[in-house]
């Protein structure tokens, strides 16, 4: 297999120029490039977006504040670039002017992020078979002077940051790493992967060694017999315990040198599938470990530290493989808002917390040091068809809702909630300690079919019984402190777009109707909103060069989740734009 790597004469040109005339364009800054260090990386720079939510916590949060509310009514586009054809599931990263995009078709591209004009383009001849316009990477990597990135062949790759030439290639899997995303921590690339129906070869988050790419170690998501958990999954053959550990990558703290990763839920997706009948794995946690849970994991070893479950054995293919979020909080959750609280908690004392919000429902809070249940809620609502309980709030055991299992080949259900947040990602304001989780007011009808590999037949996500379809999609504001949740904003199209916050008390996110928008962080107030081309998707970041304040976000279509959605908004919206990959990028005039 021939890799390349496209320099684009005309750029070369144009750095070169420009570091010659003295000009502080973008560009010239890849001519005397600064290693990231791991310093950085703990820290990033207001100015620079360098991991998928931009820091270690997953926060989603810029300290940028020329963008304001008295002037972001005035935002501009500064520039847009047109993508290739395919899968848009990914976030850029941006490191001293420098944009660095994971293209639809599996390249990467390193632009200048004051105009996008391109610097260099890495370009593989992919095998065949093997569909790169399919890729469903979430996020890169950058360390030292290298960019990393999953591609659709299995290989963990790295690129010299300042040609895009092929640094090193590890083969990791057979193609699942491209459904994952990357973390680089404590000189370690960390990945996860999807893995085959009934299959656990390929259930496994890994590290490889950011400047040689060898292997460091694996963790299984699914516990073997003879392993802490290993019961858990009645009789079945270890060669077909099968969790995918896919999805957003995980959180890191630098000075516990833990890694915290959510987990998907098992495959093939039913019950009965997997075991022949719908009792054979407990109601009730632990239960076919580690499947929608969160996993602690020692960084140096790759060892679990810790582990909670959120939703045991799950019957409906609810992931919750969303990031998890740190947060140093006051932990007081009132009853009014918080349906399950841990009794032996002191109320108003500080404490490091994990977040969690999935995308089959609910919200968690567990201490980050030892995994011990604090409190939940349903999320975005409670609701009698709610799939998931606490049943022990000193211990935080959860079940499954038994009258929401598939009995018998051929049952249908319906139950709450169904792709209610995907893999866009969620943002937290530290001014005023909420998260703010763009949402859909969505539930589930699925039938179950012993026949299918999948296990399920029909399967369509559904309005809410008795929701407000103008309200379909909202945006809730949730105190960490309290578990209180507010419903700020709404409305009846869907949105796919990444929540961001600012120091200067914006939320922004995009939706599936082309709407870009900065919402006032306090009370979901429209401050401003901009029309693009297509539908908004992931992404969503704010960075800085020169001094220059931008907001950029990708348009596209993901594999899964934008189709759903759709379906049920069809007569609140014009016909979705498909086939519109492009970046937009505003600022200020």
């Amino acid at each position: 297999m021939m890799n390349r790597s496209y320099l684009v004469a005309a750029s070369l040109f144009a750095v070169v120029t420009l570091a010659v005339l003295g000009i502080p364009a973008a560009v010239a800054q890849t001519g005397a490039f600064i290693p990231v260090t791991q310093a950085m990386q703990a820290n990033p720079d207001p100015a620079d977006w360098l991991h998928i939510s931009r820091t270690y916590n997953q926060h989603r949060f810029s300290p940028l504040t020329q963008i304001n509310k008295g002037n972001v009514a005035q935002l501009r586009m500064a520039w847009s670039r047109g993508l290739p054809a395919g899968t848009q599931e990914s976030t850029p990263i941006v490191y001293r002017g420098v944009m660095y995009v994971m293209a639809p078709g599996a390249s990467i591209q390193a632009l200048d992020a004051t105009n996008g004009d391109l610097i260099w383009r890495y370009e593989r001849d992919y095998p065949r078979g093997v569909l790169a316009t399919a890729a469903r990477s979430k996020s890169l990597g950058i360390y030292e002077d290298m960019i990393y990135f999953g591609a659709p062949d299995g290989f963990l790759v790295a690129l010299d940051a300042r040609s895009g030439k092929l640094r090193w290639e590890t083969k990791v899997d057979e193609g699942q790493i491209t459904a994952g995303g990357l973390l680089v921590a404590d000189g370690k690339v960390i990945s996860n992967r999807t893995c085959q129906q009934g299959k656990r070869e390929f259930c496994f988050i890994a590290a490889h060694d950011a400047v040689t790419g060898k292997e460091l170690w694996k963790f299984h998501v699914t516990a073997a017999p003879g392993e802490p958990g290993g019961d858990t999954w009645s009789d079945l053959p270890v060669d077909q315990r099968a969790v995918g550990p896919w999805g957003l990558p995980g959180s890191y703290d630098p000075v516990r040198k833990i890694v915290y990763w959510g987990v998907a839920n098992p495959n093939p997706y039913t019950r009965f599938k997997r075991h022949g009948r719908y009792d054979a794995v407990s109601l009730t946690s632990p239960s076919e470990l580690y499947s929608n849970s969160t996993v602690a994991l020692n960084v140096e070893t790759g060892k679990l530290v810790w582990y909670f479950q959120e939703l045991p054995g799950d019957d409906w293919d609810a992931d919750h493989n969303q990031e998890r979020m740190l947060v140093r909080t006051r932990v007081s959750p009132d009853a009014r808002f918080v349906k399950w609280i841990n009794p032996a908690l002191t109320a108003g004392t500080e404490q490091d917390v994990v977040i969690t919000v999935a995308e089959g429902g609910g919200i968690f809070a567990v201490a980050q040091e030892t995994g011990q249940f604090l409190w939940a809620r349903p999320f975005p609502f409670d609701d009698p068809n709610i799939n998931m309980s606490v049943v022990d709030v000193k211990t935080g055991r959860t079940s499954v809702n038994p009258d929401k299992l598939f009995k018998k080949d051929g049952d249908t259900i319906l139950g709450c909630y169904h792709n209610t947040r995907g893999l866009w990602q969620i943002a937290y304001h530290p001014g005023t300690n909420s998260l703010y989780v763009p949402f859909h007011d969505q539930c589930l009808t699925m039938q179950a079919a012993n026949s299918s590999a999948t296990g399920y037949g029909r399967r369509t996500g559904v309005l809410r019984p008795g929701s407000d379809p103008k309200k379909y999609m909202g945006m809730a504001k949730i105190d960490v402190a309290t578990g209180e949740m507010r419903v700020i904003y709404s409305q009846a199209q869907p949105t796919n777009g990444s929540a961001l916050t600012t120091a200067a008390d914006l939320v922004f996110f995009g939706d599936l109707n082309r709407r870009l928008r900065a919402l006032d962080a306090d009370n979901g107030k429209v401050l401003w909103e901009a029309v693009v081309g297509g539908m908004i998707v992931n992404s969503t970041i704010s960075y800085a060069v020169n001094g220059k304040q931008y907001v950029m976000v990708y348009t596209g279509a993901e594999q899964s989740a934008t189709t759903g959605p759709l379906g049920l908004t069809d007569k609140v919206m014009p016909p979705a734009v498909f086939g519109h990959n492009a970046i937009y990028v505003f600022a200020l005039p």
